[in-house]
């Protein structure tokens, strides 16, 4: 290889790349330091997608409360699925949980509370909210008419 190849080949090694950083569950592209090597970027990359990931969305909770349980939870089947593992939770106990939250939220809205259950547009795909949607429906036996109809009367 002539030197020049060699320099080439050298600085473009060398070249700093931009890094992407998960925050908050968003990637975001971010600039590099001067000098950064491509390795080192994708190795502080996987340090921050690990440390986002080991953190939930903040979730002001008390250790031992159901709150910090859920937390725990949805942090361990958010990597299990990132993991290729999707059967972090048998049916039966998705179908406990869903009932759960799904009552939970009901009875929270009719006391007054004012959320949505979902954080914001980018935790979840449009596709897995219509699947998600779907699936409650066809459980409870409703049709998209009937919830058009209910959204109608009660103003939800």
């Amino acid at each position: 290889m002539s030197l020049r190849k060699a320099a080439a080949t050298k600085r473009v090694a060398a070249k700093p790349v931009a890094e992407k950083v998960v925050a908050g569950g968003k990637a975001m592209a971010r600039k590099p330091a001067v000098g950064k090597t491509a390795a080192a970027t994708t190795a502080a990359a996987k340090a921050a997608a690990k440390a986002s990931a080991a953190k939930p969305a903040s979730v002001p909770a008390t250790e031992g409360t159901a709150s910090a349980d859920a937390a725990q939870l949805a942090a361990r089947i958010e990597r299990d699925l990132r993991e290729g593992r999707l059967d972090t939770l048998s049916p039966q106990s998705f179908q406990a949980l869903m009932a759960a939250l799904c009552r939970s939220y009901g009875t929270q809205l009719e006391a007054g509370a004012d959320f949505l259950p979902v954080a914001d547009r980018t935790s979840v795909s449009p596709t897995e909210i219509m699947t998600t949607t779907s699936g409650l429906l066809k459980a409870s036996n409703l049709a998209v008419f009937e919830l058009g109809m209910w959204q109608s009367w009660t103003g939800r």
